[in-house]
């Protein structure tokens, strides 16, 4: 008999605890059939954009054309060169002067050395410290003023193209992300340079041109390239926040659902919400780092003596949300 009285205690303690294991196990089932999840507040990050599309182009492009029509004789700078004010990147000779040293070029080479000496050619003088961007021009061409013999360009930007809507958030000195089409794995670093005041109508949307500067630029950054441009719009860091699916709005506001231990029913909190991106929301106040948030919840509706319509109860035709769920 004592022998049964023990085993008998044995298997009640067992089924007892298959029992507790069981209901811990269908109620996590159930949660997870029904999507329901139970968060807290989080501290984090939040960063929001406003991304545009630009080009790569030259902030100052100066074209160098000859003051006479005639003919180039030496080009003295390469595409890709730099070069500095007050250098000389060429020598041309006037019209007048390329048919003297032809015919004197046919006659001998004292006659060449002669009027190579008494008739002087003309430099072409870099105006700017810069980059050579052109340089198409061949010894022995023939131009005339209105012929750009080189192209220079002081240094190269990125050019935007704002939407009207957003142009009020951009300013003068704010930091941007670029990449390049071309090279996505590059991200350089610009910030805001210049905001242009007229408008342009592409595509029948009036955009603003704004112009950002590097500090750095990789080597095979080219005028011309495409980019994406992302300005950093909003930026809090170490502030409470929530998932997005976490956080509702109707006309009264913005609430979350709260767990209640002791009924089956959720408990609305009114909160007050702060910048958003994707993913998170920021928590200005309601809510503490103890208070449990009902995440995907569906098997609850809010009581009936809850303010505002139950954002999980479907919609009835001609009607608002509401009634009872089945």
């Amino acid at each position: 008999m004592r022998i049964n009285k023990f085993y008998i205690a044995g298997l009640v303690l067992v089924l007892a605890g298959a029992a507790f294991l069981w209901t811990g196990w269908a109620r996590k089932n159930a949660a997870a059939k029904d999507g329901t999840r139970v968060i807290h507040v989080k501290n984090g990050t939040i960063e929001t954009f406003i991304s545009t599309t630009g080009t790569v182009l030259p902030k100052n492009r100066l074209e160098i054309r000859p003051p006479v029509n005639g003919r180039v004789e030496q080009i003295l700078v390469q595409e890709g060169g730099l070069v500095k004010a007050g250098e000389i990147v060429a020598w041309m000779s006037s019209t007048d002067r390329a048919a003297l040293l032809d015919a004197a070029r046919g006659k001998s080479d004292a006659s060449l050395a002669y009027w190579n000496d008494v008739y002087k050619p003309i430099a072409l003088v870099a105006p700017i410290n810069g980059q050579v961007i052109v340089a198409t021009m061949q010894p022995g061409q023939t131009l005339t003023t209105a012929d750009a013999v080189l192209v220079l360009s002081d240094k190269l930007i990125f050019r935007a193209q704002v939407d009207e809507t957003d142009i009020g958030k951009i300013a003068t000195g704010q930091e941007a992300s670029v990449t390049l089409d071309a090279y996505q794995d590059t991200k350089i670093k610009a910030s805001v340079e210049h905001i242009y005041y007229e408008s342009k109508t592409v595509n029948n949307v009036t955009i603003y041109d704004v112009d950002l500067a590097a500090a750095e630029l990789p080597a095979f950054c080219r005028s011309g390239m495409n980019v994406t441009i992302d300005f950093r719009n909003q930026y809090k860091e170490n502030i409470p926040t929530l998932p997005v699916n976490a956080v509702h709005k109707d006309k009264v506001g913005s609430f979350v659902l709260l767990k209640d231990p002791e009924t089956s029913q959720p408990l609305r909190r009114t909160v007050t919400v702060g910048i958003t991106d994707d993913t998170r929301v920021e928590i200005v106040s309601g809510l503490t780092d103890e208070d449990e948030v009902l995440v995907d919840h569906k098997k609850f509706s809010l009581p009936k003596s809850a303010t505002g319509t139950n954002p999980f109860a479907p919609a009835r035709p001609g009607g608002g949300a509401g009634g009872t769920r089945h």
